[in-house]
């Protein structure tokens, strides 16, 4: 029997994508293919509401509305901070590189996501742009969308084919606010290459947006109305905002802890009533609000590039493979099941990320 936690979560979860997508659709009406794709993207995501709804009032199976999926072990920058690199999921050296799943693998991997009515997977790496194997193969599932964050530096015109012929494919690049902010983070002249690529997708209409890693120093900047018109100017229609979590030592007074992330969301709403055509999302985000993180299939779990279903990107342990065992099974993993009787979700941390702060009690949950 679900909860009424669960219930107000889902409910929350499901208002918030139908708004996503309704907000999506008005910002492309001007574009007549891009509107007829959020359209039907639109009636799809209210039947996969009542389909996941369905499966945990019959099977008692909480089945979150979104992934995400590291699909590439290699990267072409080497940025400051990378959890990716700190997690070993990108590694330069082949020997040290994990196991990959074949784009076939992906493939059936979130077919099957989609007909359990997940239809988000972020995807992430790495840099998923060098694979365009996977992407190629992931974009044939039609009942997705993929936001790929990317850092924008691959990006030309064999990709921009590619993205004009699957609008379920939306670029997400990652910049630091200022020129100066993301070349001391990722390297001399990134900044103008993801601008550079930011105007390739505007000329082409394409639907895009930018992730931006907020910190205590910085997230006034990128939250400012000069900001915002600067990237509408760019072309964006999606401005992600992921919150720092201290992979280095040292930097901890980088991440946000409770006044932050209260002022963080009041931002946000401001910035959503005045921009009617930009879409504002937040990772985490007002954790308290929605009773917890939501990781480990509470609202999302994370695929490594070799398939293990581990909470979230920031916390790396797994006791099952989505390849081997399906996604079905892998929402059941025992790992998950101890961590949600636990009551770790609600555990409380400093900023960033519950599960990357107690990384060592997660640890000694996997089997």
């Amino acid at each position: 029997m679900a909860t009424s936690e669960t219930l107000d979560l889902g409910a929350y979860m499901s208002n918030s994508i139908r708004n996503i997508m309704a907000k999506a659709y008005k910002s492309v009406l001007s574009n007549p293919r891009e509107a007829k794709f959020a359209y039907r993207m639109q009636t799809l995501f209210q039947k996969s509401e009542k389909r996941r709804r369905k499966m945990l009032e019959q099977e008692g199976l909480e089945v979150p509305p979104f992934l995400i999926s590291s699909i590439s072990t290699t990267c072409n920058l080497h940025c400051k901070g990378c959890y990716a690199r700190s997690n070993g999921i990108a590694e330069d050296v082949a020997a040290n590189q994990k196991a990959t799943l074949a784009p076939e693998q992906w493939q059936a991997i979130f077919t099957e996501a989609a007909d359990m009515g997940i239809n988000f997977s972020l995807i992430a790496g790495g840099e998923p742009f060098m694979r365009k194997d996977i992407l190629e193969k992931i974009a044939e599932v039609k009942d997705m969308i993929f936001p790929i964050f990317t850092n924008g530096t691959l990006i030309g015109p064999s990709y921009i084919k590619f993205l004009k012929a699957h609008l379920n494919m939306v670029p997400i690049i990652s910049i630091e606010g200022t020129a100066m902010g993301t070349d001391e983070r990722r390297g001399q002249g990134v900044f103008k290459r993801a601008i550079q690529s930011m105007a390739l997708l505007k000329e082409e209409d394409l639907f895009f947006g930018t992730s931006i890693t907020v910190t205590t120093e910085n997230y006034h900047l990128v939250t400012s109305p000069e900001f915002i018109d600067t990237l509408r100017g760019y072309g964006c229609k999606i401005v992600f905002y992921v919150e720092y979590v201290p992979t280095e030592a040292g930097t901890e007074h980088l991440a946000f802890g409770d006044e932050e992330v209260a002022e963080m969301e009041a931002l946000l709403e401001e910035r959503r009533n005045a921009y009617s055509d930009i879409i504002f999302l937040s990772f985490p985000g007002d954790e308290k609000a929605l009773g917890g993180c939501l990781a480990s299939g509470r609202g999302f779990f994370h695929i490594g590039p070799d398939g293990s279903a581990e909470p979230c990107p920031f916390s790396p342990f797994s006791d099952s493979n989505v390849a081997t065992m399906g996604v079905r099974k892998a929402l059941q993993s025992p790992l998950f099941r101890k961590i949600r009787a636990a009551k770790a979700l609600g555990w409380e941390h400093t900023g960033g990320c519950t599960l990357f702060e107690h990384r060592e009690e997660i640890e000694k949950m996997v089997i």
